[in-house]
Protein backbone atom coordinates (compact mmCIF):
# COMPACT_ATOMS: atom_id res chain seq x y z
CA UNK A 1 0.00 0.00 0.00
CA UNK A 2 3.30 2.37 0.89
CA UNK A 3 4.69 1.79 -2.51
CA UNK A 4 1.13 2.52 -4.05
CA UNK A 5 0.63 5.88 -2.51
CA UNK A 6 4.07 6.30 -3.18
CA UNK A 7 3.39 6.24 -6.78
CA UNK A 8 0.80 8.88 -6.47
CA UNK A 9 2.65 11.04 -5.03
CA UNK A 10 5.19 10.98 -7.62
CA UNK A 11 2.48 10.92 -10.52
CA UNK A 12 -1.11 12.31 -9.42
CA UNK A 13 -3.27 10.53 -10.88
CA UNK A 14 -4.70 13.74 -12.93
CA UNK A 15 -1.70 13.89 -14.59
CA UNK A 16 -2.95 10.52 -16.59
CA UNK A 17 -4.97 13.24 -18.64
CA UNK A 18 -1.79 14.57 -20.16
CA UNK A 19 -1.74 13.91 -24.35
CA UNK A 20 0.42 16.30 -25.70
CA UNK A 21 1.89 15.49 -29.46
CA UNK A 22 4.57 17.02 -29.82
CA UNK A 23 6.56 18.01 -32.88
CA UNK A 24 8.76 15.44 -32.97
CA UNK A 25 5.58 12.47 -33.14
CA UNK A 26 6.50 10.56 -35.41
CA UNK A 27 4.45 9.57 -38.63
CA UNK A 28 1.85 6.96 -38.13
CA UNK A 29 1.76 6.23 -41.25
CA UNK A 30 5.32 5.69 -41.39
CA UNK A 31 5.25 3.53 -38.60
CA UNK A 32 2.76 1.48 -39.87
CA UNK A 33 4.94 1.05 -43.17
CA UNK A 34 7.76 0.54 -41.10
CA UNK A 35 5.69 -2.68 -39.83
CA UNK A 36 4.94 -3.71 -43.57
CA UNK A 37 9.25 -4.58 -44.02
CA UNK A 38 8.67 -8.14 -42.60
CA UNK A 39 5.27 -9.06 -43.68
CA UNK A 40 3.81 -10.80 -46.70
CA UNK A 41 3.91 -7.94 -49.21
CA UNK A 42 1.22 -8.90 -51.48
CA UNK A 43 -1.68 -8.83 -48.38
CA UNK A 44 -0.47 -5.31 -47.16
CA UNK A 45 -3.27 -3.35 -49.75
CA UNK A 46 -6.24 -5.91 -47.31
CA UNK A 47 -4.69 -4.64 -44.11
CA UNK A 48 -4.91 -0.82 -44.96
CA UNK A 49 -7.87 -1.38 -47.00
CA UNK A 50 -9.53 -2.55 -43.90
CA UNK A 51 -8.21 0.20 -41.29
CA UNK A 52 -9.37 2.74 -43.94
CA UNK A 53 -12.71 2.00 -43.34
CA UNK A 54 -13.75 3.80 -39.88
CA UNK A 55 -11.59 5.42 -37.34
CA UNK A 56 -11.97 2.31 -35.13
CA UNK A 57 -10.88 0.29 -37.94
CA UNK A 58 -7.79 2.72 -37.92
CA UNK A 59 -7.29 2.06 -34.08
CA UNK A 60 -7.35 -1.19 -34.09
CA UNK A 61 -4.44 -1.48 -36.27
CA UNK A 62 -2.80 1.07 -34.97
CA UNK A 63 -1.28 -0.28 -31.79
CA UNK A 64 2.08 0.97 -32.57
CA UNK A 65 1.32 4.54 -33.14
CA UNK A 66 -0.34 4.70 -29.80
CA UNK A 67 2.18 2.46 -27.78
CA UNK A 68 4.82 5.59 -29.39
CA UNK A 69 2.67 8.12 -28.29
CA UNK A 70 2.01 6.28 -24.75
CA UNK A 71 5.84 5.88 -24.07
CA UNK A 72 5.44 9.35 -23.61
CA UNK A 73 2.65 9.64 -21.10
CA UNK A 74 3.07 9.65 -17.28
CA UNK A 75 3.88 6.39 -15.88
CA UNK A 76 3.51 5.10 -12.39
CA UNK A 77 6.30 2.24 -12.35
CA UNK A 78 3.89 -0.49 -11.37
CA UNK A 79 4.26 -3.39 -14.10
CA UNK A 80 1.91 -6.12 -15.02
CA UNK A 81 1.86 -8.34 -17.48
CA UNK A 82 0.25 -6.21 -20.53
CA UNK A 83 -1.82 -7.17 -23.31
CA UNK A 84 -0.25 -4.46 -25.28
CA UNK A 85 -3.74 -4.14 -27.79
CA UNK A 86 -6.52 -4.52 -24.86
CA UNK A 87 -9.62 -2.20 -26.75
CA UNK A 88 -13.02 -3.28 -26.61
CA UNK A 89 -12.75 -6.28 -29.52
CA UNK A 90 -9.87 -7.83 -28.46
CA UNK A 91 -12.31 -9.38 -25.56
CA UNK A 92 -14.53 -11.60 -26.14
CA UNK A 93 -16.17 -15.41 -25.27
CA UNK A 94 -13.64 -18.66 -26.40
CA UNK A 95 -14.52 -22.27 -25.43
CA UNK A 96 -12.11 -23.29 -21.85
CA UNK A 97 -10.87 -27.03 -21.70
CA UNK A 98 -13.93 -27.94 -19.83
CA UNK A 99 -15.96 -27.10 -22.79
CA UNK A 100 -17.61 -23.94 -20.84
CA UNK A 101 -17.74 -20.22 -22.75
CA UNK A 102 -16.00 -17.48 -21.14
CA UNK A 103 -14.92 -14.02 -21.13
CA UNK A 104 -11.87 -13.01 -21.57
CA UNK A 105 -8.99 -11.26 -23.20
CA UNK A 106 -9.20 -13.30 -26.39
CA UNK A 107 -5.07 -11.50 -28.28
CA UNK A 108 -1.82 -11.82 -27.04
CA UNK A 109 0.32 -10.91 -29.82
CA UNK A 110 1.22 -7.40 -28.24
CA UNK A 111 1.84 -8.58 -24.57
CA UNK A 112 5.12 -7.80 -22.48
CA UNK A 113 6.06 -6.62 -18.88
CA UNK A 114 4.17 -3.11 -19.09
CA UNK A 115 2.54 -0.52 -17.23
CA UNK A 116 -0.74 -1.23 -16.24
CA UNK A 117 -2.09 1.99 -17.13
CA UNK A 118 -1.20 1.69 -20.90
CA UNK A 119 -3.83 -0.75 -21.03
CA UNK A 120 -6.44 0.92 -19.44
CA UNK A 121 -5.84 3.71 -21.53
CA UNK A 122 -6.26 2.02 -24.94
CA UNK A 123 -9.19 0.10 -23.62
CA UNK A 124 -10.79 3.52 -22.47
CA UNK A 125 -9.71 5.16 -25.68
CA UNK A 126 -11.18 2.16 -27.77
CA UNK A 127 -14.88 2.52 -25.80
CA UNK A 128 -14.78 6.56 -26.88
CA UNK A 129 -13.37 6.00 -30.35
CA UNK A 130 -16.27 3.01 -30.80
CA UNK A 131 -18.77 5.73 -29.29
CA UNK A 132 -18.11 8.06 -31.85
CA UNK A 133 -18.53 5.86 -34.74
CA UNK A 134 -21.73 4.27 -33.64
CA UNK A 135 -22.87 8.26 -33.01
CA UNK A 136 -23.71 8.17 -29.82
CA UNK A 137 -23.58 11.90 -28.10
CA UNK A 138 -20.59 13.31 -25.82
CA UNK A 139 -22.48 12.70 -22.21
CA UNK A 140 -23.39 9.22 -23.60
CA UNK A 141 -19.41 7.79 -24.59
CA UNK A 142 -18.37 10.70 -21.27
CA UNK A 143 -20.64 7.48 -19.01
CA UNK A 144 -19.44 4.95 -21.10
CA UNK A 145 -15.34 5.77 -20.29
CA UNK A 146 -15.86 6.28 -16.71
CA UNK A 147 -17.99 3.28 -16.49
CA UNK A 148 -15.35 1.02 -17.72
CA UNK A 149 -12.07 2.56 -15.64
CA UNK A 150 -14.15 2.65 -12.47
CA UNK A 151 -15.03 -1.11 -13.38
CA UNK A 152 -11.46 -1.64 -13.68
CA UNK A 153 -10.97 0.35 -10.50
CA UNK A 154 -13.19 -0.96 -8.31
CA UNK A 155 -12.04 -4.37 -9.63
CA UNK A 156 -8.30 -3.93 -8.46
CA UNK A 157 -9.56 -3.01 -5.16
CA UNK A 158 -11.43 -6.28 -4.60
CA UNK A 159 -8.63 -8.64 -5.82
CA UNK A 160 -6.58 -6.39 -3.16
CA UNK A 161 -8.53 -7.83 -0.85
CA UNK A 162 -8.31 -11.48 -1.83
CA UNK A 163 -6.43 -14.19 -1.82
CA UNK A 164 -3.54 -15.22 -4.64
CA UNK A 165 -5.39 -18.20 -5.43
CA UNK A 166 -8.87 -16.68 -5.17
CA UNK A 167 -7.36 -14.09 -7.88
CA UNK A 168 -6.24 -16.91 -10.29
CA UNK A 169 -9.31 -19.05 -9.99
CA UNK A 170 -11.22 -15.46 -10.66
CA UNK A 171 -13.25 -15.98 -13.74
CA UNK A 172 -16.07 -14.94 -15.99
CA UNK A 173 -18.27 -17.92 -17.05
CA UNK A 174 -21.00 -17.07 -19.42
CA UNK A 175 -23.22 -17.74 -16.06
CA UNK A 176 -22.16 -14.71 -14.84
CA UNK A 177 -21.53 -12.68 -18.14
CA UNK A 178 -25.88 -12.72 -18.80
CA UNK A 179 -26.04 -12.12 -14.86
CA UNK A 180 -23.90 -8.50 -15.81
CA UNK A 181 -26.35 -8.04 -18.55
CA UNK A 182 -29.65 -8.78 -17.40
CA UNK A 183 -31.52 -5.86 -17.22
CA UNK A 184 -30.50 -5.03 -20.81
CA UNK A 185 -31.25 -8.60 -21.68
CA UNK A 186 -35.10 -8.03 -22.77
CA UNK A 187 -37.39 -8.64 -26.04
CA UNK A 188 -35.14 -8.56 -29.71
CA UNK A 189 -32.00 -8.21 -27.60
CA UNK A 190 -32.22 -11.23 -25.04
CA UNK A 191 -32.83 -13.13 -28.13
CA UNK A 192 -29.76 -12.01 -30.18
CA UNK A 193 -27.49 -12.71 -27.41
CA UNK A 194 -28.65 -16.22 -27.38
CA UNK A 195 -28.30 -16.58 -31.14
CA UNK A 196 -24.77 -15.35 -30.26
CA UNK A 197 -24.29 -17.56 -28.07
CA UNK A 198 -25.43 -20.48 -30.33
CA UNK A 199 -22.80 -18.89 -32.58
CA UNK A 200 -19.96 -19.32 -30.36
CA UNK A 201 -20.72 -22.59 -29.56
CA UNK A 202 -21.14 -24.04 -33.16
CA UNK A 203 -17.00 -22.17 -33.60
CA UNK A 204 -15.96 -25.94 -32.69
CA UNK A 205 -14.08 -28.00 -34.70
CA UNK A 206 -16.71 -29.80 -36.55
CA UNK A 207 -18.35 -26.06 -36.76
CA UNK A 208 -14.63 -24.87 -38.64
CA UNK A 209 -14.73 -28.27 -40.82
CA UNK A 210 -18.19 -27.34 -42.44
CA UNK A 211 -17.16 -23.43 -42.66
CA UNK A 212 -13.91 -24.09 -44.12
CA UNK A 213 -13.36 -27.08 -45.87
CA UNK A 214 -14.90 -29.43 -48.37
CA UNK A 215 -14.62 -32.47 -50.27
CA UNK A 216 -12.29 -32.94 -53.06
CA UNK A 217 -10.97 -36.38 -54.47
CA UNK A 218 -12.98 -38.01 -52.01
CA UNK A 219 -10.85 -36.49 -49.10
CA UNK A 220 -11.70 -33.44 -46.75
CA UNK A 221 -9.72 -30.17 -48.01
CA UNK A 222 -9.58 -26.35 -47.49
CA UNK A 223 -11.60 -24.74 -49.58
CA UNK A 224 -10.01 -21.99 -51.49
CA UNK A 225 -11.22 -18.22 -50.83
CA UNK A 226 -8.55 -15.83 -52.46
CA UNK A 227 -7.13 -13.94 -51.39
CA UNK A 228 -8.43 -14.47 -47.95
CA UNK A 229 -7.63 -18.18 -47.59
CA UNK A 230 -4.83 -19.95 -49.97
CA UNK A 231 -4.35 -23.41 -49.84
CA UNK A 232 -0.55 -24.10 -50.34
CA UNK A 233 -0.68 -25.64 -53.59
CA UNK A 234 -2.21 -22.38 -54.48
CA UNK A 235 0.01 -20.29 -53.49
CA UNK A 236 2.55 -20.44 -56.32
CA UNK A 237 2.35 -22.05 -59.68
CA UNK A 238 5.93 -23.72 -59.51
CA UNK A 239 5.03 -27.15 -57.99
CA UNK A 240 8.87 -27.46 -56.11
CA UNK A 241 7.93 -23.92 -54.63
CA UNK A 242 4.57 -25.04 -53.06
CA UNK A 243 6.31 -28.81 -52.02
CA UNK A 244 8.94 -27.01 -50.03
CA UNK A 245 6.25 -24.61 -48.19
CA UNK A 246 4.38 -28.00 -47.26
CA UNK A 247 7.92 -29.56 -46.06
CA UNK A 248 8.21 -26.15 -43.94
CA UNK A 249 4.51 -26.06 -42.59
CA UNK A 250 5.33 -29.71 -41.78
CA UNK A 251 8.48 -29.07 -40.11
CA UNK A 252 6.76 -26.07 -37.34
CA UNK A 253 4.00 -29.28 -36.74
CA UNK A 254 6.88 -30.88 -35.71
CA UNK A 255 9.11 -28.72 -33.63
CA UNK A 256 5.45 -27.75 -32.29
CA UNK A 257 4.67 -30.90 -30.70
CA UNK A 258 7.90 -31.17 -29.26
CA UNK A 259 6.42 -27.75 -27.15
CA UNK A 260 3.64 -30.03 -25.85
CA UNK A 261 3.37 -31.65 -22.52
CA UNK A 262 3.85 -35.19 -22.81
CA UNK A 263 -0.05 -35.96 -22.84
CA UNK A 264 -1.16 -33.27 -25.24
CA UNK A 265 1.73 -34.81 -27.95
CA UNK A 266 -0.11 -38.02 -27.09
CA UNK A 267 -3.40 -36.67 -28.26
CA UNK A 268 -1.76 -34.58 -30.82
CA UNK A 269 -0.50 -38.00 -32.16
CA UNK A 270 -4.27 -39.20 -32.67
CA UNK A 271 -4.31 -36.78 -35.56
CA UNK A 272 -3.04 -37.26 -38.99
CA UNK A 273 -2.14 -34.13 -41.37
CA UNK A 274 -4.72 -33.48 -44.27
CA UNK A 275 -4.20 -29.84 -45.76
CA UNK A 276 -2.66 -26.34 -44.82
CA UNK A 277 -3.61 -22.91 -46.36
CA UNK A 278 -2.79 -19.39 -45.70
CA UNK A 279 -5.38 -17.35 -43.47
CA UNK A 280 -5.73 -13.38 -43.63
CA UNK A 281 -6.34 -12.64 -39.91
CA UNK A 282 -8.06 -9.81 -38.47
CA UNK A 283 -6.53 -5.97 -38.71
CA UNK A 284 -3.55 -5.18 -37.41
CA UNK A 285 -2.32 -8.86 -38.03
CA UNK A 286 -2.74 -8.93 -41.85
CA UNK A 287 0.13 -9.46 -43.62
CA UNK A 288 1.86 -11.49 -40.75
CA UNK A 289 1.78 -15.35 -41.83
CA UNK A 290 -0.55 -17.09 -40.50
CA UNK A 291 -1.40 -20.71 -41.60
CA UNK A 292 -4.74 -22.87 -41.04
CA UNK A 293 -4.36 -26.97 -40.57
CA UNK A 294 -6.42 -29.50 -40.98
CA UNK A 295 -5.81 -32.75 -39.17
CA UNK A 296 -8.22 -35.64 -38.85
CA UNK A 297 -8.49 -38.35 -36.57
CA UNK A 298 -10.78 -41.38 -36.44
CA UNK A 299 -12.29 -40.35 -39.46
CA UNK A 300 -14.19 -37.22 -41.25
CA UNK A 301 -15.95 -36.60 -38.19
CA UNK A 302 -13.00 -36.14 -36.46
CA UNK A 303 -11.63 -32.99 -37.63
CA UNK A 304 -8.79 -30.93 -35.26
CA UNK A 305 -8.19 -27.19 -36.90
CA UNK A 306 -5.12 -25.79 -36.04
CA UNK A 307 -4.12 -22.28 -36.52
CA UNK A 308 -0.10 -21.39 -36.44
CA UNK A 309 -0.04 -17.51 -36.20
CA UNK A 310 3.73 -15.76 -36.64
CA UNK A 311 4.77 -14.18 -33.51
CA UNK A 312 7.26 -11.22 -33.91
CA UNK A 313 8.53 -8.72 -31.99
CA UNK A 314 5.31 -6.63 -30.29
CA UNK A 315 4.78 -3.12 -30.43
CA UNK A 316 6.02 -2.36 -26.71
CA UNK A 317 9.03 -3.67 -27.12
CA UNK A 318 10.85 -0.33 -28.68
CA UNK A 319 9.50 1.34 -25.67
CA UNK A 320 10.29 -1.06 -22.80
CA UNK A 321 12.17 -3.54 -21.86
CA UNK A 322 13.00 -6.89 -23.63
CA UNK A 323 11.52 -9.92 -23.71
CA UNK A 324 13.23 -12.18 -21.83
CA UNK A 325 12.41 -15.14 -24.44
CA UNK A 326 13.89 -14.97 -27.37
CA UNK A 327 11.04 -16.91 -29.01
CA UNK A 328 8.66 -14.28 -29.89
CA UNK A 329 6.00 -17.48 -30.04
CA UNK A 330 7.07 -17.96 -26.50
CA UNK A 331 6.71 -14.89 -25.39
CA UNK A 332 2.88 -14.67 -26.49
CA UNK A 333 2.21 -17.98 -24.87
CA UNK A 334 3.62 -17.11 -21.98
CA UNK A 335 1.67 -14.21 -21.19
CA UNK A 336 -1.57 -15.84 -22.44
CA UNK A 337 -1.30 -17.93 -19.68
CA UNK A 338 -0.51 -15.31 -17.19
CA UNK A 339 -3.47 -13.05 -18.25
CA UNK A 340 -6.19 -15.83 -19.62
CA UNK A 341 -7.83 -18.17 -16.52
CA UNK A 342 -8.11 -20.90 -18.87
CA UNK A 343 -6.18 -21.18 -22.19
CA UNK A 344 -6.30 -23.71 -25.01
CA UNK A 345 -4.86 -26.88 -24.81
CA UNK A 346 -2.96 -27.03 -27.47
CA UNK A 347 -1.45 -23.53 -27.22
CA UNK A 348 2.36 -23.96 -28.12
CA UNK A 349 5.00 -22.24 -29.86
CA UNK A 350 8.38 -23.26 -32.12
CA UNK A 351 10.81 -21.86 -34.11
CA UNK A 352 11.67 -22.91 -37.69
CA UNK A 353 14.87 -21.85 -39.71
CA UNK A 354 15.04 -21.09 -43.19
CA UNK A 355 11.39 -20.50 -43.00
CA UNK A 356 10.83 -17.78 -45.91
CA UNK A 357 14.89 -17.78 -46.41
CA UNK A 358 14.91 -16.69 -42.58
CA UNK A 359 14.17 -17.80 -39.28
CA UNK A 360 10.35 -17.51 -37.91
CA UNK A 361 8.78 -18.03 -34.41
CA UNK A 362 4.98 -19.12 -34.40
CA UNK A 363 2.57 -19.72 -32.23
CA UNK A 364 -0.16 -22.29 -32.24
CA UNK A 365 -4.16 -22.92 -31.01
CA UNK A 366 -7.09 -24.15 -31.91
CA UNK A 367 -9.02 -21.97 -34.80
CA UNK A 368 -12.03 -20.40 -33.94
CA UNK A 369 -12.76 -22.38 -30.86
CA UNK A 370 -15.89 -21.21 -29.53
CA UNK A 371 -14.23 -17.63 -30.02
CA UNK A 372 -16.61 -15.09 -30.60
CA UNK A 373 -16.45 -11.14 -30.08
CA UNK A 374 -19.24 -8.47 -29.49
CA UNK A 375 -20.79 -6.87 -32.42
CA UNK A 376 -19.78 -3.33 -31.33
CA UNK A 377 -21.42 -1.46 -34.56
CA UNK A 378 -24.46 -2.72 -33.46
CA UNK A 379 -24.56 -1.39 -29.90
CA UNK A 380 -26.71 0.58 -28.06
CA UNK A 381 -25.36 3.06 -25.62
CA UNK A 382 -26.15 1.51 -22.22
CA UNK A 383 -25.07 -1.97 -23.68
CA UNK A 384 -21.64 -0.46 -24.35
CA UNK A 385 -21.30 0.35 -21.13
CA UNK A 386 -22.36 -2.50 -19.38
CA UNK A 387 -19.89 -4.35 -22.45
CA UNK A 388 -17.07 -1.98 -21.45
CA UNK A 389 -17.65 -2.71 -17.54
CA UNK A 390 -17.26 -6.12 -18.51
CA UNK A 391 -14.16 -5.52 -20.22
CA UNK A 392 -12.43 -3.25 -17.46
CA UNK A 393 -13.22 -6.27 -14.70
CA UNK A 394 -11.53 -8.28 -17.38
CA UNK A 395 -8.31 -6.42 -17.60
CA UNK A 396 -8.37 -5.57 -13.42
CA UNK A 397 -8.58 -9.31 -13.23
CA UNK A 398 -5.59 -10.18 -15.85
CA UNK A 399 -3.27 -7.75 -14.56
CA UNK A 400 -3.79 -8.76 -10.77
CA UNK A 401 -2.66 -12.10 -11.68
CA UNK A 402 0.68 -10.67 -12.20
CA UNK A 403 1.66 -7.35 -10.88
CA UNK A 404 1.04 -6.07 -7.53
CA UNK A 405 -2.72 -5.62 -6.99
CA UNK A 406 -2.06 -4.31 -3.59
CA UNK A 407 -0.31 -1.43 -5.03
CA UNK A 408 -2.06 -0.58 -7.86
CA UNK A 409 -5.26 -0.71 -5.81
CA UNK A 410 -3.71 1.66 -3.56
CA UNK A 411 -3.01 4.02 -6.57
CA UNK A 412 -5.99 3.97 -7.99
CA UNK A 413 -7.83 4.74 -4.40
CA UNK A 414 -11.76 4.80 -3.45
CA UNK A 415 -12.53 8.03 -5.32
CA UNK A 416 -12.84 8.45 -9.29
CA UNK A 417 -10.13 10.31 -10.06
CA UNK A 418 -8.35 8.11 -12.17
CA UNK A 419 -10.70 7.55 -14.09
CA UNK A 420 -12.17 11.12 -14.66
CA UNK A 421 -8.30 11.78 -16.02
CA UNK A 422 -8.54 8.75 -18.39
CA UNK A 423 -11.78 9.80 -19.30
CA UNK A 424 -10.06 13.13 -20.84
CA UNK A 425 -7.00 11.49 -22.47
CA UNK A 426 -9.59 9.22 -24.01
CA UNK A 427 -10.90 12.31 -25.76
CA UNK A 428 -7.67 13.87 -26.38
CA UNK A 429 -6.29 10.72 -28.02
CA UNK A 430 -9.35 9.71 -29.88
CA UNK A 431 -9.00 13.35 -31.67
CA UNK A 432 -5.76 12.23 -32.53
CA UNK A 433 -7.03 9.12 -33.43
CA UNK A 434 -8.85 10.90 -36.37
CA UNK A 435 -6.05 12.70 -37.40
CA UNK A 436 -4.18 9.99 -38.12
CA UNK A 437 -6.96 7.99 -39.92
CA UNK A 438 -7.26 10.79 -42.40
CA UNK A 439 -3.89 10.93 -42.55
CA UNK A 440 -4.01 7.09 -43.74
CA UNK A 441 -6.73 8.12 -46.00
CA UNK A 442 -4.74 10.73 -47.65
CA UNK A 443 -1.39 8.31 -47.84
CA UNK A 444 -4.04 6.38 -50.30
CA UNK A 445 -5.42 9.16 -51.77
CA UNK A 446 -1.98 9.64 -53.22
CA UNK A 447 -1.20 6.70 -54.10
CA UNK A 448 1.94 6.49 -51.41
CA UNK A 449 0.36 3.49 -50.36
CA UNK A 450 -2.22 0.94 -51.78
CA UNK A 451 -5.24 -0.35 -50.31
CA UNK A 452 -7.45 -3.25 -51.22
CA UNK A 453 -11.16 -2.43 -49.84
CA UNK A 454 -14.13 -4.98 -48.99
CA UNK A 455 -11.69 -7.85 -47.79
Amino acid sequence: MARGRAARAEVPRSRHAEFTPGRGRPDPVALLEGQAASRVPELMPIRYGRMAVSAFAYFRGAALPMASDLADTPRTGLVVQACGDAHLANFGLYASPERHLVFDINDFDETLPGPWEWDVKRLATSLEVAGRDNGYSGKERRSIVLGAVAAYRRAMRDFADRTTLEVWYAHADIAAVQAYFAQDLVGARRKRFSRNLAKARSRDNLGALARFAGVRDGRPRIIADPPLIVPVADLVADGTDAAEIEQQLRAVLRAYRISLEPERRVLLDQYRLVDMARKVVGVGSVGTRSWMILLLGDDEHDPLFLQAKEAGPTVLEPFLEPSEYQNAGRRVVVGQRLMQTVSDIFLGWVRVEGFDGRSRDFYLRQLRDGKFSAEVETMIPKGMRAYGELCGWTLARAHARSGDRVAIAAYLGSGPAFETAVREFAEQYADQNERDHQALLDAIGSGRITAETGL
